[in-house]
Order: C-alpha cells, then structure tokens, then sequence
C-alpha cells in the first residue's frame, strides 16, 4: 500500500522513545501493524531494539535493506523528498507542535488529495465526488494555501 503512517517525531530518538513508538504499532486496538505484511527497515542501529519488538510481537515480516541502498526504498526516499520540497521547506517551525501539524496535515492531503500516478492518477482516498464533471471549480486549501486541492462543488 502506498499509505504512509508518522510513528512520531521527535529530536532525541532513544530507547525510551523507540519502545513506546513499537508498542504503538504493534497496539491490539490501532496499530498500524495490524494489518501490515511487511515493515521495511533500514539498518540503522537505533532500530535494533524496535526489530526484535516487533519480531515478537506482530505478525508482520522485517524487510532489512543492504546497507547503502537508498534505491531499494525509492518510494520513500520519492516521499521524503515531497514532504521536504512542498511543506518543510517552505515553513519556519517555532515548535515540535507545528512542526507535528504541519506533518500531519501534508500526510492527509497525501492520502487523500494527491494524484498517484501508479495507481491510474487517482488518490488513496478519493472523495465521493471525483470524477463529476459538473458544478463549479472550487480549491481546498491547507497549511495557509501551500497545498491546494481543486475539486468541482456537487451540482
């Protein structure tokens, strides 16, 4: 699936942090994992303790990528370089708040405004009215008009 999900945020990743984030994903309510096959990971080595959480605890499979193969996640690195380029980039963040907003707000308007070119131009989410070739044009705006979406108004 192309849905991303925000584990968290933060500027001090360590153990403390990274176990909560696995109870998280692996939580019997709401956990993303619930439903997930795979986890691709990178190698890096503050996510020795978050494989073997999730080893135990889930049913998805790790997917460990060779050092060094950034290619080998290309729709993430793809979805990095979005977020950076049409969000962070253009933002001053005075706190981990607005930074964690404007983060969120990017990750709707991923799912459920955005064209996906590998899924025939259409969104994850499409809205009961795409497609309708009658009404008035009209745009949807967030983070104060950086990422618009424009739609036809249901006749």
């Amino acid at each position: 699936s192309r849905r991303v999900h925000i584990a968290g945020i933060t500027q001090n990743p360590d153990a403390t942090w990274i176990t909560q984030i696995c109870r998280n994903l692996t939580d019997a309510e709401d956990g993303v994992l619930n439903d997930a096959s795979h986890l691709i990971m990178d190698r890096d080595p503050r996510f020795v303790a978050m494989r073997s959480f999730v080893e135990q605890n889930a049913e998805a499979k790790i997917v460990l990528l060779p050092p060094r193969s950034p290619n080998l996640n290309a729709f993430m690195e793809r979805w990095f370089k979005s977020l950076k380029s049409e969000c962070l980039g253009r933002m001053i963040f005075f706190s981990q708040k607005s930074l964690e907003n404007a983060v969120r707000q990017y990750v709707e308007h991923y799912h459920a405004k955005c064209n996906h070119q590998g899924l025939a131009n259409e969104s994850l989410l499409p809205d009961e009215n795409v497609g309708t070739v009658i009404g008035k044009i009209q745009c949807r705006e967030r983070l104060g008009g950086m990422l618009a979406y424009y739609h036809r108004s249901a006749a």
